[in-house]
């Protein structure tokens, strides 16, 4: 190549892309690139490599690929993937369509600032629960139907873009909402002794499966004198119109009896160790004989015959709505959520959770959506709270 000129064929090969596409200005195509390097296959066999524009066309066209679907920008390679595909003889031809990424708040889609998450140890690997990963989300409990509803109600657009995660959030709770059992879940125990329940005694309480599906039956819950009920549930201070257990309160154990607040136990610290309580023993799942109305129900467990596991309460991976608006300089270190995964590992679940399989999906009652860990035994993943106000 002399003063500049092209050999004949590269002159030929870029007046034939210019005719294709007489429109759009590109840029002279590199085909192949020389490198002395050994490859995985092959080894020193060859020094020649062809490049991702000649080689992406024509692996298309062998693997008799229709429609290659590609981010935006890469819509100014389209001419050049049109003429390869037609200028090596296939027939039918395969041809490149281009769409937004699509982008999704507080988090990031690219592979490279994913890859560069995980290298850097920012999250626990590519299988992260907030991970937005095939599978990260499946160990986050998200199922293939409640993925393909999120990405129909989000649309395909030329046009950048960036969906609420809430819209995720929205179609896995409304699928789990008619599918997941229902359970008893305590995150944060708090010892209850019902002082005028014997010493010994065990009773069985049936509560349903599903309560908008009576065909899934009901199961036996164990009542006895020492309970278990979540931290939230209990104030010696309450707020205005808290209708959980109190000084002076009483509350609906939720499919049993009603329960009286009577004292506390607490350490050194202050810190509640016991609550005492007693139980109308003549309320058993039913209304008090008296006719008196209790506003409250809460959730319990017996403290001997509930299992110990491991939960993990997941949140926004990022504290930015939309990665992409980190000012310079900064880096996504600077915005990771700290809060991002909250470990619970005094938890207790009622004793039907034993044999729950790696990937089986419930609602915990009065908590939210869990899925038993693919990864880590005896862990459940929160997937999504109860409480949706997404507007759809």
């Amino acid at each position: 190549m002399k003063n500049g000129e092209f050999p004949d064929g590269a002159k030929t090969l870029r007046a034939k892309i210019d005719m294709a596409s007489p429109n759009i200005n590109l840029r002279d195509p590199a085909i192949y690139r020389i490198v002395h390097t050994a490859h995985h296959r092959q080894g020193n066999k060859w020094c020649i490599y062809p490049l991702y524009d000649y080689a992406h066309p024509i692996q298309d066209a062998l693997e008799g690929i229709t429609h290659s679907l590609c981010s935006i920008e890469f819509e100014n390679h389209r001419p050049l993937y049109d003429w390869v595909v037609e200028h090596v003889g296939f027939n039918p031809r395969p041809h490149q369509y281009e769409f937004a990424r699509l982008n999704v708040t507080h988090t990031v889609m690219s592979k490279r600032y994913l890859r560069e998450l995980v290298e850097t140890g920012l999250v626990d690997g590519w299988d992260d629960p907030r991970m937005p990963t095939i599978c990260g989300l499946r160990r986050r409990g998200y199922t293939p139907a409640s993925i393909f509803d999120f990405v129909s109600r989000a649309g395909v657009a030329k046009a950048l873009s960036l969906v609420d995660h809430e819209l995720l959030e929205h179609c896995i709770r409304e699928e789990l909402n008619e599918t997941a059992p229902r359970r008893v879940a305590i995150l944060k125990p708090i010892k209850v002794t019902v002082t005028n329940y014997p010493e010994g005694k065990t009773e069985y309480f049936d509560l349903p499966n599903h309560p908008q599906h009576p065909e899934l039956g009901t199961r036996k819950v164990p009542f006895s004198r020492h309970l278990l009920i979540d931290a939230d549930d209990f104030a010696l201070d309450p707020p205005p119109k808290f209708f959980r257990l109190k000084p002076g309160g009483e509350v609906r154990l939720m499919g049993s009896y009603l329960l009286k607040y009577e004292d506390i136990k607490t350490d050194a610290d202050g810190k509640i160790e016991e609550i005492f309580c007693t139980v109308d023993l003549e309320t058993g799942n039913g209304n008090p004989a008296d006719g008196r109305k209790v506003k409250g129900t809460i959730h319990w467990l017996s403290d001997a015959e509930s299992i110990p596991v491991d939960v993990k309460l997941f949140d926004e991976l990022f504290t930015i709505e939309n990665v992409a608006d980190i000012p310079e300089g900064k880096g996504y270190g600077d915005f990771l959520n700290v809060d991002s995964v909250t470990d619970l590992p005094a938890a207790r679940v009622e004793a039907s959770l034993s044999d729950a399989k790696p990937g089986e999906r419930f609602q915990f009652v009065r908590v939210g959506y869990f899925v038993k860990d693919t990864k880590y035994e005896n862990t459940f993943n929160r997937i999504v709270g109860l409480k949706d106000s997404y507007k759809v």
